[in-house]
């Protein structure tokens, strides 16, 4: 009864943000303060697509989304932190659903983690939307290092295999509370929660199954209320963000329904090699411009 709530919440939510993301962008382009107008182009889309279908089956879609802006200049460097919060919300959203549906975890566990992330992302939204193009630069070239660390971590099998456990409390709750405010915080700088998360989670002695409801439930919390920071004050990208949800959704479900699973083994170490190169050239852009 209560994954339902949390499920029927979730959706409403989603809900919601498409109503106020599209009110607010109609408000914007009336006004004539930014965002460019029109449909998201083809590419827009199918980039929505393949990293959505690839985060489902555990790649990731910050680094990767982050990468093709950076080597398409598909989008500004300052508007990416918000084009990744504001596009994958609602694919995020699909996700969760998914997962939170079929996986075990202790309720009251998931809750306080999900809102943490939460906490954090609002008061982390608040301040990358109005930072420089250079420091956007800076933090998402350091983003980009350390999401290509953790893919090398599990690629090389370092990361922690954790326990059996499905809830946290006292102290462990405490930490996991502090870590993944921390977490949903640096989401809006565009470094990803999950694999940070399943660190998280695997440290405390949980269950590795049980981090997918809590790290997509916190996304899938998190984004919305931190994209819509970034909708209002125009730190994002209009059409790309569109392209991601509208080509993410089908994305996501295709992967968690028909494919699957995939062997992926080759395409992370592609995706951590493209990755570095994105993060070089992100700090070289900010470097040019100090």
């Amino acid at each position: 009864m209560a994954k339902t709530a949390l499920l029927i919440t979730l959706a409403v939510i989603g809900a919601v943000f498409i109503a106020l993301w599209a009110t607010i962008a109609a408000k914007r382009q009336r006004g004539a303060q930014g965002q460019s107008g029109g449909y998201p182009s083809a590419l827009q889309t199918f980039v929505g697509f393949f990293t959505n279908f690839f985060d489902t089956l555990g790649i990731g879609s910050f680094a990767t989304t982050t990468t093709i802006f950076k080597l398409t200049k598909m989008v500004d460097d300052r508007l990416v932190p918000g084009t990744l919060n504001t596009g994958h919300a609602l694919p995020t959203i699909a996700q969760a659903l998914i997962y939170i549906a079929i996986v075990t975890v202790d309720f009251t566990t998931l809750v306080a983690l999900i809102a943490a992330a939460v906490a954090g992302s609002w008061l982390g939204a608040g301040i990358v939307s109005g930072l420089s193009r250079r420091a956007v630069q800076i933090g998402m070239g350091t983003a980009l290092f350390v999401a290509a660390g953790f893919m090398l971590a599990s690629q090389l099998s370092l990361l922690p295999g954790g326990g059996e456990a499905l809830a946290l409390s006292g102290v462990k709750l405490g930490i996991g509370l502090a870590i993944n405010f921390v977490l949903g915080a640096l989401m809006t700088l565009g470094i990803g929660l999950y694999a940070p998360c399943m660190i998280m989670v695997s440290l405390l002695g949980m269950s590795p199954t049980a981090a997918f409801p809590i790290m997509m439930g916190s996304c899938a919390f998190l984004m919305p209320i931190g994209g819509l920071q970034f909708v209002r004050k125009g730190g994002y990208d209009l059409r790309a963000a569109v392209g991601l949800a509208i080509g993410g959704i089908p994305g996501v479900l295709i992967a968690a329904f028909i494919v699957k699973q995939l062997p992926l083994l080759w395409l992370r170490w592609l995706v951590v090699i493209v990755v570095l190169y994105a993060a070089f050239a992100m700090l070289r852009a900010a470097r040019s411009r100090g």
